[in-house]
């Protein structure tokens, strides 16, 4: 009886808080009514409050019942030893639940963790606290010195070194565990899964397939039920702690007053009552933590065990399916069953003959290689589909095709050898970059981007190629009106032309500027200015030299005399 109304008597105050709660909740306090009026109609109770506080009245009742029937029963009678030791009973009972409240509630003041910032510590320093921080300092020096000597309390000792054992424990596992975590996360982040082979099957595509097995199933229900199992009630393990260790803490600040007052109680024969209230706080703590440690000592410890247990069990069990797939894998290739010396051997002979397969390759490379893409004069219907492509994206987006593509996917296209294609994205849907995304001047799709090579107009038919050769240059000289060097000569065929003109018209202001109009073409001669700033260029217009604003240049496709013209 006195076991469980200790515990009810010390949860009615929160009791009543959660009660307090429910009233906020409308819905929640209809439903509490409904099976109120349902159940016990005739109490006419509105609340749980009504039902909550009769346990704790009807305990305090019994001395009272039991004394009144000790007052009418006659002393002679067999019943007036029993009833005696009854009163006795009950009211050591109603004692003993008022101290376990008491402590419950001195507990419950200092077990709440704190995190003050530094202007709410000094906010709370005042002469008093000030007084008795330092009184406690130089009481813990005396301790360590030797001075004075230290309360012992062997029960407790032995309770609180495994209390610190089982707090050291847990944090631990936390910073191994948050490790384990980090190491997976390192151990996924390559994804050959994602790799596009060209290979149909074989041990290739049988090693991409256990990857996405392991990448997409295996590891994220790995750590699904890894965070469920473990680090969701070691991190619950964890914050149970916080409690007992303030109040482990507090106990030890409290011992030090309770050490400071018995001294000059010893010396003055007495005390006042706040620090009787001291040494009292002290005693409660005490008897509190002696009396509930060892429980709590062994549940935490049974917690700990179980997550170490399931982290064990997660290890084995990822460890079995891995291996269980893995092994099936090995089943469908050819040497899967083969003993590991035939194995070995197998291996040898095959980079043998991978080797001189190797080497009859590299002999016979020239014969076999294509010969180099030759650039052959454009028929009317192609020059109109390359100078579109060239408005719609740049002539430094346009390649072209080294051998014959034939789309065996969707969204592939089928390109003949020497087709000219623009670049619209060097990566496909997937982020695999050795399929682009063209246009083919109509249709778009994707191609093998090794089957591409930039397609590179004639040096004197796009004015851009020589601006980047100047750029080159410059570094060789510095500012000079000369002519620059010619690149590396070209094959010659017939490639779209353009010319640098003026996209706006420019008023000069000082004699090392030039005036342009709207459209007029000029000749960029340096793409700099004398400092090395490219928002100056240096320009010839109709024989005059000096300098213009570059963003006031646009590189545009020219129309050739062959009569054909830049679509609209």
């Amino acid at each position: 009886m006195e076991t469980v109304y200790k515990i009810y008597c010390a949860s009615y105050e929160h009791a009543l808080l959660l009660v307090e709660s429910y009233r906020k909740d409308p819905r929640l306090q209809e439903e509490i009514l409904e099976t109120l009026n349902a159940t016990v109609p005739h109490t006419g109770a509105s609340d749980l409050s009504f039902f909550l506080v009769m346990p704790v009245q009807r305990v305090t009742k019994y001395p009272l019942l039991l004394g009144k029937i000790l007052e009418n029963t006659p002393t002679s009678a067999s019943a007036y030893p029993a009833l005696q030791a009854a009163v006795r009973a009950m009211a050591q009972v109603n004692a003993n639940i008022n101290e376990y409240k008491r402590r419950r509630e001195v507990a419950t003041k200092y077990n709440k963790a704190e995190h003050l910032t530094l202007r709410d510590r000094f906010a709370r320093l005042n002469t008093h606290s000030i007084a008795k921080k330092t009184t406690r300092l130089s009481r813990l020096f005396m301790h360590e010195a030797g001075i004075v000597p230290k309360t012992e309390d062997r029960e407790y000792d032995d309770l609180e070194e495994k209390f610190q054992c089982v707090v050291s424990s847990v944090a631990v596992l936390k910073e191994n565990l948050a490790s384990y975590l980090g190491h997976l996360e390192a151990f996924l982040l390559p994804t050959p899964h994602k790799c596009e082979l060209q290979i149909n099957e074989g041990p290739a595509q049988q090693y991409r397939r256990f990857a996405e097995y392991l990448h997409c199933t295996v590891f994220p229900e790995f750590k699904q039920r890894l965070d469920r199992l473990v680090c969701q009630p070691l991190c619950s393990l964890s914050d149970m702690l916080v409690g007992p260790q303030q109040l482990v803490k507090k106990r030890l600040d409290k011992l030090l007053d309770y050490e400071e007052i018995q001294e000059r109680k010893s010396e003055m024969g007495s005390v006042t009552y706040d620090e009787e209230a001291a040494m009292n706080t002290y005693l409660a703590i005490n008897a509190l933590l002696v009396a509930e440690l060892p429980r709590f000592n062994q549940v935490a410890l049974q917690l700990l065990g179980q997550i170490v247990c399931s982290l064990s069990t997660l290890q084995r069990d990822l460890a079995a399916q891995i291996l269980h797939q893995a092994e099936k894998e090995l089943e469908q290739m050819p040497h899967g069953r083969m003993p590991l010396p035939s194995f070995w051997k197998m291996v040898e002979d095959t980079l043998q003959q991978s080797g001189a397969q190797l080497r009859t390759f590299c002999q016979t490379f020239e014969t076999v290689t294509p010969s180099p893409v030759t650039q052959q004069p454009l028929n009317p219907a192609e020059e109109r589909k390359v100078l579109s492509l060239v408005s719609k994206h740049g002539p430094d987006k346009l390649y072209q095709v080294t051998s014959n593509i034939s789309g065996s996917k969707d969204l592939d296209l089928t390109l003949q050898r020497g087709q000219i294609v623009a670049l619209l994205q060097s990566v496909d849907t997937k982020g695999n970059t050795s399929r682009w995304l063209v246009d083919a001047g109509g249709p778009r799709g994707f191609v093998p981007a090794g089957k591409l090579q930039p397609y590179c107009p004639v040096q004197s038919q796009q004015p851009e190629m020589q601006m980047r050769a100047l750029e080159s240059s410059t570094e060789r000289r510095r500012h000079s009106y000369a002519s620059p060097e010619a690149p590396r000569p070209q094959v010659a065929t017939f490639t779209p032309a353009f010319q640098v003109v003026a996209g706006f018209s420019f008023a000069a202001r000082s004699p090392q500027e030039v005036s342009l109009q709207a459209g007029q073409p000029v000749v960029v001669l340096e793409p700099h200015d004398k400092k090395g700033s490219k928002e100056w260029s240096l320009v010839d217009v109709n024989g005059q030299r000096g300098y213009v604003p570059s963003s006031y240049l646009v590189t545009v496709p020219v129309q050739e005399p062959m009569g054909w013209s830049l679509p609209v």
